[in-house]
């Protein structure tokens, strides 16, 4: 079902000082930066190998990673893995009995396809599948 992990998200406070700090200490090109009001976040992609660091900055504190930060503090915040379709992976997680929090794909970062998967069915882990745009690849 997954082909790969696509990006494992982080949750900061200060996305400037975040992104400092991963292309300075790690040395990761950044290689992509975009407010997605619809989620609440201003998130950057960081590459790393064939994946990515995306580092996520709530736009307010009623904000999912707002709330999340509030509450755990800064840190990981999801795993994202990377599907060819996305309805299909939808459908074969929904037969598995796995609870969601997307019924349907949502748009997220570069126009990806994305859904969440809820912590409670997935080890605790928020689980994210994402169907890239095809101009992403």
């Amino acid at each position: 079902m997954f082909t790969r992990i696509d990006h494992i998200g982080v949750a900061v406070e200060d996305l400037d000082s975040a992104i400092k700090l991963y292309e300075r200490s790690f040395e990761m090109e950044l290689a992509h930066r975009e407010s997605v009001e619809s989620q609440g976040v201003e998130a950057v992609l960081l590459d790393v190998g064939d994946g990515h660091i995306e580092l996520l900055a709530p736009l307010g504190p009623d904000t999912p990673v707002g709330k999340f930060i509030a509450k755990k503090g800064p840190g990981i915040h999801h795993v994202a893995y990377a599907v060819e379709d996305i309805d299909v992976a939808l459908e074969q997680v929904k037969a598995a009995g796995l609870k969601l929090i997307d019924e349907e794909p949502r748009t997220g970062i570069r126009r990806s396809k994305v859904a969440f998967l809820h912590p409670s069915a997935t080890g605790s882990v928020l689980t994210e599948i994402v169907q890239p745009a095809a101009e992403a690849h």
